[in-house]
């Protein structure tokens, strides 16, 4: 009777656990017993393992083998399993010293011939794999550029079993990551392009300096998509802290790119109008896959033609706008995924939606039936929204407007006075402060809140309202280069929440 160990990481959501992957090999008849609540696609990797050992050029004991992960409790999940259970087998068969496998991670798929497969959710288990203590781990060589990210962890690549095998008994050496790449920024269109429109030009430089939700309004091709592929642009770049949290989600995502691996800008997803419930906030069989609103986290989630969305999608955005992460409670476990994005809407008038609104067929309970799908609960945690009008002729022949350097200098600058401000208090934009901290630590004088308290007595606004309203005036303050919103942002903060919808 032998036993042998190894280790591995579960990824639950953006979360990993380290797994301890223990073989015995007994008496009786040959075969494989795998216990530790494996899924289906773990279930079959004992006959992946097998065959992957015998191509090697290994030895599968011809006798029962036993293989059980730990903690028994926690569901598993995949096939990142594999190279784990393949040298937990051969270290129990002698094959390989317990000195190398004990103090090493070991991420991958095998293939029938022995191959080490690229699997998903690499950085997490890495950043998991450091967390805990470990002091190297093992990954397919196709994902290395993925997991040298991680500092502080000897990170290893392989791309044959019979490589991790030598490598352990110390006869072969295995590939390190090179130097990261550091790719330009991506080229992205520029806000010169969109002619007129200033106001709507106006409103998407609030919303980035803030980092606030806006609603497009207007007829088909007045520039609504246009302006909103030019949002993440104005961003700024994200922060190394912030790109880790977003190439993480887009890891197990499985939309990395290897000459690209790490997210250095804000994300753009623009999913369809026929998106599903699951596409848009996760889900899936087996253990939730992050959906539309992760991989938007920290950048932006663009959702055109809203109006055609089904109700159910446009309420499940309702609880990752507040909250700023989705839960997904699933069979195999709870995922939690970060969200955290700008919600960028755009919608026709109505049905027919004419370039002019006089020439409009369609009758009042169409336009108040189309636009009425959005709930006002939604609609209500959209800050600031804008009725696109029809450009003028002089317009299209005019100059060019403002580029998106020159923008993004002003949100630049805006974000940093904001950032400078909450730091202390955990907060980096403006719309992240709570309601709270705006009416009491952060209360602005009586005389710049007379705006406020007249909508609120006049039933204009809510409490929710009231404060995303202070947010936006806040951040007016600060492409304004002031300490203090006053009056005359408190009340064009309001006049943005009373456009666009009527």
């Amino acid at each position: 009777m032998a036993l042998g160990k190894a280790y591995s990481v579960a990824v639950t959501g953006v979360d990993g656990q380290v797994v301890e992957v223990e073989a015995d090999i007994g008496r009786g008849l040959p075969g494989v017993k795998m216990v530790g609540l494996p899924d289906t696609a773990l279930q079959e990797s004992r006959d992946r393992v097998r065959a992957a050992v015998t191509n090697s050029g290994g030895e599968w004991p011809d006798s029962r083998v036993v293989l059980a992960l730990s903690p028994a409790t926690l569901p598993k999940v995949g096939s990142v399993y594999d190279l784990a259970l393949a040298c937990a087998v051969l270290n129990a068969a002698k094959s390989i010293p317990p000195e190398g496998v004990s103090r090493t991670v070991l991420l991958g798929e095998l293939a029938l011939d022995g191959r080490v497969r690229s699997v998903r959710g690499v950085l997490p288990a890495v950043l998991s794999a450091k967390r805990a203590g470990w002091e190297r781990v093992v990954v397919p060589a196709s994902t290395m550029s993925e997991a040298g990210l991680v500092d502080g962890i000897d990170i290893y690549g392989a791309d044959t079993l019979t490589e991790v095998v030598l490598w352990l008994r110390g006869d072969g050496p295995l590939e390190r990551p090179g130097p990261r790449p550091v790719g330009e920024r991506p080229g992205r269109a520029d806000m010169s392009e969109v002619v007129g429109q200033h106001e709507a030009r106006r409103a998407i430089e609030i919303a980035a300096a803030g980092a606030h939700h806006l609603m497009l309004i207007g007829p088909p091709g007045i520039g609504k998509t246009m302006l909103a592929q030019r949002l993440p642009g104005v961003l700024p770049a994200l922060t190394e802290e912030q790109a880790l949290e977003v190439t993480a989600i887009h890891s197990v995502a499985g939309t990395l790119s290897a000459d690209r691996p790490l997210v250095t800008d804000p994300p753009f997803i623009a999913p369809h109008h026929t998106a599903s419930v699951s596409s848009l906030v996760g889900g899936g069989g087996g253990m939730a896959k992050p959906g539309a609103v992760s991989r938007a986290h920290r950048g932006v989630l663009f959702l055109d033609e809203v109006a055609e969305m089904g109700t159910k999608a446009l309420e499940a955005l309702r609880t990752p706008l507040e909250d700023g992460e989705v839960r997904i409670a699933r069979r195999d476990g709870v995922a939690r995924y970060p969200a955290r994005f700008q919600l960028i809407l755009a919608a026709n008038p109505c049905p027919c939606a004419p370039p002019r609104d006089a020439d409009c067929v369609c009758p009042p309970t169409a336009r108040r039936r189309y636009l009425g799908r959005l709930s006002g609960p939604l609609l209500d945690r959209v800050d600031l929204r804008v009725r696109m009008e029809t450009v003028a002729t002089g317009a299209l022949m005019g100059e060019a407007g403002e580029s998106t350097e020159d923008v993004r200098a002003r949100v630049v600058r805006a974000r940093a006075a904001a950032a400078e401000r909450w730091g202390v208090h955990g907060w980096s934009t403006n719309a992240e402060v709570p309601g709270p901290a705006l009416r009491q630590k952060f209360r602005l004088p009586a005389a710049a809140l007379k705006p406020v308290e007249w909508a609120l007595r006049k039933g204009a606004i809510t409490a929710r309202g009231a404060d995303r309203a202070l947010r936006v005036a806040w951040t007016l303050a600060d492409l304004a280069e002031l300490d203090a919103p006053g009056e005359v942002q408190v009340a064009a903060a309001l006049d943005f929440r009373d456009r666009g919808t009527a």
